[in-house]
């Protein structure tokens, strides 16, 4: 049973009958999901049918192709497995607002189930269904392992303040999810048709000169793969390798966890019954709940998460300070989109991820505040490191990119250092650090060129 912890109702109207729609968002994956097996749950307890739905918004504002192959191919496996199991997915298109409620009052729906996200745009989406519909409407929240409303009603300063909740209560959250089963069958949904991906695809108004990446594959299966294919291979190493960009330490798991694909519980419990080094174990535990649902934290909780005014006191007290130090080398967006700075290890790394979409985790680190560093102000650097990461990373739009964007750039989790010109007391990050600690030639020499 789905712990009433992991649930918020986004309206006050009570039960009512119909069958339970789940507009799946975020965690677009059959198994594993919190918000689909508490669908289920209600749905058999009522009688009802149960229906999966996904709202596509064909023109999301920034999106390229890159984003949405990966989403759309992934979905359709995702719909696939539902079919399995007896449940019917619908494709919506346009905005929730206009197509949601209107599904909903078709199908005689008793109650609407859907995601938690803390970003802006899907928090506007749910409350502006809200006020269209008579039904009620729940929040499940499948993507963190504590609850991101439970844990904390607050925003957090930094890593610490949510670790010491995270350690009281994990042992209550890291459990065994329960198995989806087979839906008894309800003939009046034999109607409702499967999308023609294809037809999908070719319907995007999405930017097609960013193309999708090739170096993993979509969907709930190949996610599962991957995870266990870390563990084999990396994870023993994870605590030293992973913060070398020349070597292949990382998990490569956000995306997955990005689309939902994968569930951040299931990575946790197969690291926990793993028989890997505990160094490694822990440090990849740390980023996987701590950090990873610190992100959450901070955008549930600060309305200007993506912005200088979200930056704490003191950081804005300081890189206002130093807003007019001159800046020895200043660059446009494009100049920066194009990779052509005179720093050919920022150039290396925005390349990386223009190319493959994908960006080592120690470079995101000194790309974002070389940023800060070659523009006008704090403003114009966060506008053009959101849109770079937005644009080309394939885990853009995600909490994890603004509230790391927001560390390296504005201080956010982090402390106050010592005070140099242009970053004032913001951490520094230098070429010739990254030289101290791996070899920059070999990772400009391997880096896609084109």
């Amino acid at each position: 049973m789905t712990d009433p912890r992991r649930i918020y109702h986004l309206n006050s109207v009570g039960t009512q009958p119909g069958c339970v729609i789940y507009w799946m968002q975020r965690e677009q994956r059959a198994i594993d999901n919190w918000a689909l097996l508490y669908s289920q749950e209600r749905a058999l307890a009522m009688h009802q049918p149960l229906v999966v739905i996904f709202c596509l918004v064909p023109g999301f504002p920034g999106a390229t192709i890159r984003q949405y192959d990966f989403m759309i191919k992934g979905l359709a496996i995702t719909s696939r497995k539902l079919g399995k199991f007896n449940i019917p997915f619908c494709l919506l298109h346009g905005l929730p607002r206009d197509v949601v409620p209107g599904f909903a009052e078709q199908m005689q729906a008793g109650l609407i189930v859907t995601d938690f996200n803390p970003l802006r745009l899907p928090m506007e989406w749910k409350s502006k269904v809200a006020d269209r519909i008579s039904i009620p409407f729940h929040e499940v929240d499948a993507h963190n392992i504590l609850p991101c409303r439970h844990i904390s009603d607050k925003l957090e300063y930094a890593a610490f303040t949510l670790r010491k909740k995270v350690e009281q209560q994990l042992p209550a959250f890291l459990n065994e999810f329960p198995s989806l089963v087979k839906h008894p069958d309800f003939p009046v949904f034999h109607e409702l048709i499967g999308p023609d991906w294809t037809e999908v695809m070719n319907s995007l108004q999405v930017d097609r000169d960013v193309p999708a990446a090739d170096w993993l594959m979509p969907g709930e299966s190949d996610a599962s793969v991957a995870l266990f294919d870390f563990i084999k291979e990396r994870l023993d190493t994870y605590d030293i390798v992973r913060n070398f960009p020349n070597r292949k330490g990382q998990s490569d798991l956000s995306p997955y966890l990005h689309f939902g694909h994968l569930s951040a519980q299931r990575i946790a419990i197969e690291i926990q019954k793993s028989t890997g080094n505990p160094a490694s174990k822990q440090a990849f535990m740390e980023e996987l709940i701590v950090r990873r649902e610190l992100a959450d934290n901070f955008c549930l909780h600060n309305p200007d998460y993506d912005n200088f005014n979200g930056f704490q006191p003191w950081a804005r007290a300081t890189l206002n300070k130093h807003r007019d130090d001159p800046r020895e080398y200043q660059y446009t967006v494009a100049q920066f989109e194009q990779a052509i700075t005179h720093d050919d290890l920022w150039n290396a790394a925005q390349r990386e991820m223009v190319v493959t979409g994908k960006m080592h985790g120690y470079m995101r680190m000194y790309w974002a505040k070389k940023i800060l560093e070659w523009t006008r102000s704090p403003e114009e650097a966060m506008a053009i490191a959101i849109y770079l990461n937005d644009k080309f990373e394939l885990d853009g739009r995600d909490p994890n990119g603004y509230a790391g964007i927001a560390w390296a750039i504005g201080g956010t989790h982090d402390r106050p250092w010592g005070e140099r010109s242009i970053f004032g007391m913001i951490r520094y990050m230098n070429y010739q650090g990254c030289k101290r600690k791996f070899d920059i030639n070999k990772y400009i020499h391997n880096n896609p060129k084109s």
